[in-house]
């Protein structure tokens, strides 16, 4: 009886190192084949999961298969990893060597776009994106611009384009020049150079700056003070502070577009400490040109058989997470 037990206990060893070779061997080569159709520069990591291998083998029906991909290139950037789960396969052949294709029934994934390569691959170590909200990022960095270095921020808002498509729309660029003043390209009230509410707080202690800008119609216009108080405040200290240190005045006088003024009084804008020629750069760098240096796009491959979905879209703190599904997918084939 132990003689027997020794024998049984023998082959059922062999039997199962026999099951993990032929399970490797198939992993290998299954990793292989996807590397050479899927133009990797490595092979990726795959897993077949149910015990014993050979019965499903046998079966022509496998549980699940993992496959994890790291470093996937898509367009301007590359997919940190992309991993999937792969459920209910049906393959085509007679034993590990022979398999010719498969079916799956379902599969799951999850693709994951770093910060980290982000930044490497966009940022060209100027720039720097973080998470901003479950649907948003946040570039922040330096420009360089008319040789001067400035602060740049701007949110790239992550959208689905179609079932297999991410894409990211860029707003809210935003490039401070130091402390003195605020660029928004475009057109609108709120864009254009505008003072920061610390430069016009320093301003209305200033008043030789003060009064000049009191001397253009337009700034005093946009204020909205009256010609009596400007006259007054132009010719008396005192009227001079009692109108400057208002709330309303201070709050007011950092909405003024200085683009538009400064196209009026280019000398205004050295009074106030900015470089004309810097406005000039920035007036013709437009808003597309900058957004597509934080603009990015990624395509899922099209399966060639069945359906391949993106579901979820979420951005994380350690970069941009989306789940994929698909079902009927031909392999192989």
């Amino acid at each position: 009886m132990a003689r027997f037990l020794i024998w049984v206990l023998t082959l059922v060893c062999l039997l199962v190192l026999a099951d993990r070779w032929a399970l490797l061997y198939a992993e290998h080569k299954a990793a292989e084949r996807l590397k050479d159709t899927m133009h990797l520069a490595a092979a990726p990591e795959v897993t077949i999961g149910g015990f014993p291998f050979l019965t499903q083998l046998a079966a022509r029906r496998l549980d699940s298969v993992r496959v994890t991909v790291p470093d996937v290139p898509a367009h301007r950037v590359t997919l940190t990893q992309v991993t999937a789960t792969a459920d209910d396969i049906r393959i085509d052949g007679d034993g590990p060597t022979t398999v010719s294709g498969a079916l799956v029934r379902q599969v799951h994934g999850q693709v994951l776009l770093s910060f980290a390569d982000m930044n490497r691959e966009l940022g060209a170590s100027q720039v720097s994106f973080t998470a901003h909200g479950p649907d948003s990022v946040q570039a922040h960095g330096t420009l360089r611009i008319a040789g001067r270095d400035l602060s740049v921020q701007a949110d790239a808002r992550i959208r689905r384009e179609g079932d297999r498509g991410i894409a990211t729309s860029v707003d809210g660029i935003r490039l401070d020049i130091d402390d003195l003043a605020t660029y928004r390209p475009g057109t609108a009230p709120t864009e254009g150079l505008h003072l920061t509410r610390a430069a016009a707080s320093r301003l209305t202690r200033e008043a030789e700056q003060i009064k000049s800008l009191l001397t253009v119609p337009e700034v005093v216009h946009r204020l909205g003070v009256p010609d009596s108080a400007v006259s007054a405040a132009l010719h008396d200290e005192n009227k001079l502070h009692q109108l400057t240190g208002a709330p309303r005045f201070l709050h007011d006088l950092t909405t003024i577009n200085l683009v538009d003024v400064a196209l009026a009084h280019p000398s205004l804008l050295k009074r106030l400490g900015l470089d004309p020629s810097l406005l000039t750069t920035l007036t013709k760098l437009t808003r597309p040109q900058i957004a597509d240096r934080f603009s990015f796009a990624f395509q899922l491959p099209k399966p060639p058989g069945g359906a391949l979905h993106l579901q979820r879209v979420a951005v994380g703190k350690d970069g941009i997470h989306v789940d994929v599904s698909g079902a009927g997918l031909l392999l192989g084939h």
